[in-house]
């Protein structure tokens, strides 16, 4: 099973819709690691990693966000793993 890293950007409605806690929520139960964060310009920034079908299905549930965010973009792309334990809400 391959392991995989990606990292990037999400735009919409993706702050103030608890979108950092259900990224969270979802990428635990898909045993991901990684963070998630709200940036000055609006967007929700994330990095996750773990195997390649876990974040494969995280990527798709990005597209739409937990049910009150309006997503617009997703802008992702992998990058070297960074060997995180765990996933966090930075803040």
């Amino acid at each position: 099973m391959a392991t995989i890293c990606v990292h990037g950007y999400i735009s919409g409605k993706v702050q103030g819709v608890y979108f950092r806690q259900s990224t969270s929520v979802e990428a635990e139960r898909l045993e991901l690691n990684g963070w998630v964060r709200n940036l000055p310009d609006g967007r929700v920034e994330v990095l996750a990693e773990g195997a390649e079908a876990a974040v494969r299905e995280l990527v798709e549930w990005l597209a739409s966000g937990p049910a009150k965010a309006e997503v617009t973009a997703v802008e992702l792309e992998e990058q070297a793993l960074q060997g995180i334990a765990g996933f966090i809400v930075r803040r």
